[in-house]
This record gives structure tokens, C-alpha cells and sequence, in this order.
């Protein structure tokens, strides 16, 4: 197994001349909130606009199933025109979608039907979190905003220290937001008062974007863009453990960036990570010990199935690894540079979509594309939702839609 922890050479994602000028432009991109000044990469910007690396034109298919729509609803402006990635959530029988424009609705996942449908001032960059009887966002102006959640009416409020772009989540206790100034901060369930702050020392460039904490019963979990893992007590913020899940590499700030993005993934007494230029690995909730790792590159999360882990990496290659192994089951690289979200199970199937709005389903024994629909003509930035064999889809211009596994 190879050693995260080490200094020691390993391959690496070649960065072309014509990308890194591409990447150096974007590095102009600053986080304005509450004096940020680290430079921020776009990830969602670097395919088509680099004529190096064109997105893969899709090829006809032999359709093995097929996704029925069932219902769909308009959440507002949907992502907005700022690269948002505003994921709705399900909980309980019901989805919770945001849209930039501040609407915020909750839709019966078998009807469609709106529970309630509410707007809120501000732009909503993070977003959705919902559960103890909370739905809980975070705007452009660096400000946490709770709802409750059955009637969409505001519970609070509350400013954090910079700008949040993942989804805050919570224990009932406490509400825990990651800001894009590498700061874990956590407010109380009740009034919106801060509880405890942690913080770590940022990289001078960074991608733009984080990935959405992970809450035990004992801890919160969040990645951070230096690289790390950081598990630390959810009543009060103490330290429990810190691993790396990289460590950067190379003479210029652009080959040493390796945000830890994607969504973390529980599985038991695991907690599964992925960085961009890095690894993915899996260590022990409790301890923080290494369970597993390998070598790999990915800005989004993980998905499981059939003894597998699924993960998206930076050209959108979509593969199986045999989990605690570094064994590759099968590798699809049909959506090169398509700008793919992070994939879902489902069924017997891997769903992803792509900046076109198509929603495809790989085999989850051999990695074909078996599927596939197009969703939303704007594209599709947020992860898609599986429950039951139906798949929730939430385009950029705000369609969320429902299908169903035929």
C-alpha cells in the first residue's frame, strides 16, 4: 500500500503548459468575505473553455434501462450564473431544495407536491442541510440561515467568518458549517450562537469550493484545503485527531494543491476522503488511523456498491476500486472532460450527470454506460439523489426532477 504520509515521489496528473496558463488565469478569482485573500481555483471551469482538454462527445448507446420521469417542479434560478454546486437534500419522504436566488422549497418525493415554498434575502451558495427538524443554508454574505423544517419559516441567522459553499449539517445540538477560509465553526441548534471555532493554516491557492462535514454521534469530520482530515469533539470543538490525506508536492503553488473537496463518506467505523493531486483513503472514525489509501486525483465524493468504491476523478474517469485494495474493477473514460458530478448509486447502477444536463447510468459489474437521459439543457453542477430506485435530479436552471428505474 502506498504511504500517504510520505514525501517520497509518486505519479502525478500532468499539468499542460496551456492548462496551467488556464489555471493561473483563474487564480485571479479572489473570496472577498471578511478580508480572504487566499487565490481560488474554479474546478468547474476548467473543461471546454481549455482547448487541450475538449469534453468527449457522447456516442450512441445500446439502452439496457431506462429512467421514467415521474414528476418535476421549478426551484427558482437553480445554480445561478457564479459555479455554484447548491445539492438539495432528501430526509424523511421529502426533498429540501435552494437555488441562488434565495427560493427555498420542500417537495413530496412521491408527488412532487410542495410542502411549503419560502425565499429568503441573500444569494445561497451552500446548501441544502436538513434534519432534526432544521433545513439549514449559507449565503454569499457569509451568513449561516436556519429554517424549520416543516413550515419554512426562520428559526435564525447567524454571520460565520467567510463565505460557506458546502452544506451545513447538524446533530440537533449544533449546527457545523466549513467556510471557504478553512474555518470549522459550529453554532448552537437553538439561537444561532456560536458554540467553537477551528481553524488551520490555508495554502496560498486553493481550490474553490469544500467539502460538507461529517457528523458521529461524538465528532465532527471535515477535510480541509491543505490536505488534511480533522476529527474534533461536536459539544465543544477539542481536538481528537488530525491525518493527511495528501501532502503537497512540487515547486509552484498550482502542482501543490490538494483541496480535500468532496463530500466525506461514512461507512460504519470508516470515514472515507478523496483530494484533488492526492489520495483517497479511509481511517478509523474513533482514532483516525489508516484503514486503506491509494493514489488518485478527485474534487467530488465517493459512492459504494457490489464491494466497490466509485469515485470521479479530475478528467471525469469514472472508476471501480475493489474496496481495501488498490485493485481497479473497471475504469469508463466515455465522459472524458464532461465535467461529471460525483456518482450515486442506484440499483445495480452508477449515475452521474454532466455539464449537458445528461444523467448516465454505468454498469455497476463492468462500467458500461447502460443509460441514459437528458435532464437539463443548462447542465447538471448538483450531485444527484438516489432513494429507492428512483433518481432526483436538481438542473442548473432549477428543475428538480424525479425519476424512476424501468
Amino acid at each position: 500500500m502506498m504511504k500517504p504520509a510520505s514525501n517520497g515521489s509518486r505519479q502525478r496528473c500532468a499539468i499542460s503548459g496551456a492548462r496551467l496558463l488556464g489555471l493561473l488565469t483563474f487564480a485571479s478569482i479572489l473570496t472577498a468575505c471578511s478580508g480572504f485573500s487566499a487565490a481560488s481555483l474554479n474546478p468547474l471551469n476548467w473543461f471546454g473553455d481549455d482547448e487541450t482538454n475538449p469534453p468527449t462527445p457522447l456516442v450512441t448507446i445500446a439502452s439496457e434501462v431506462v429512467l421514467r420521469r415521474e414528476w418535476d417542479v421549478n426551484i427558482g434560478n437553480g445554480q445561478g450564473a457564479n459555479y455554484t454546486e447548491i445539492t438539495p437534500v432528501y430526509n424523511g419522504g421529502v426533498i429540501y431544495a435552494a437555488s441562488e436566488n434565495g427560493n427555498v422549497a420542500a417537495i413530496d418525493s412521491t408527488s412532487g407536491n410542495a410542502i411549503w415554498r419560502t425565499r429568503i434575502d441573500g444569494v445561497i451558495t451552500g446548501g441544502v442541510g436538513a434534519g432534526n427538524g432544521m433545513v439549514m443554508l449559507a449565503t454569499e454574505s457569509a451568513e449561516l440561515v436556519v429554517l424549520n423544517q416543516d413550515d419554512g419559516t426562520l428559526k435564525w441567522r447567524h454571520e460565520v467568518t467567510s463565505e460557506v459553499l458546502s452544506a451545513p449539517q447538524t446533530n440537533g445540538d449544533v449546527v457545523v458549517a466549513q467556510s471557504v477560509d478553512d474555518k470549522l465553526v459550529a453554532l448552537d441548534a437553538e439561537d444561532g450562537e456560536q458554540r467553537w471555532i477551528y481553524e488551520t493554516t490555508q495554502p496560498a491557492l486553493t481550490l474553490r469550493g469544500s467539502s460538507k462535514p461529517a457528523i458521529t454521534p461524538d465528532s465532527v469530520i471535515a477535510g480541509f484545503s491543505n490536505g488534511t482530515l480533522v476529527a474534533v469533539t461536536a459539544d465543544d470543538g477539542v481536538y481528537i485527531w488530525e491525518e493527511r490525506v495528501a501532502v503537497p508536492e512540487g515547486d509552484y503553488d498550482i502542482d501543490r494543491v490538494i483541496d480535500v473537496d468532496g463530500d466525506l463518506l461514512l461507512d460504519g467505523g470508516r470515514i472515507l476522503a478523496s483530494s484533488y493531486q492526492g489520495n483517497l483513503m479511509a481511517f478509523e472514525v474513533s482514532t483516525g488511523r489508516i484503514v486503506w489509501g491509494m493514489e488518485a486525483s478527485s474534487y467530488h465524493g465517493m459512492a459504494q456498491g457490489f464491494g466497490n468504491i466509485y469515485y470521479c476523478d479530475d478528467k471525469s474517469q469514472v472508476f471501480a476500486i475493489r474496496d481495501n485494495s488498490e485493485d481497479i474493477v473497471w475504469d469508463n473514460s466515455d465522459l472524458l472532460n464532461r465535467r461529471i458530478t460525483a456518482p450515486t448509486a442506484i440499483g445495480n447502477y452508477i449515475a452521474v450527470a454532466d455539464y449537458e444536463g445528461y444523467v448516465h447510468l454505468l454498469s455497476q459489474i463492468d462500467g458500461r454506460i447502460v443509460g441514459r437521459i437528458q435532464a437539463d439543457n443548462d447542465g447538471v453542477r448538483a450531485n444527484l439523489i438516489a432513494n429507492n430506485g428512483r433518481l432526483f435530479v436538481f438542473g442548473n436552471s432549477g428543475r428538480l426532477t424525479a425519476y424512476q428505474l424501468q
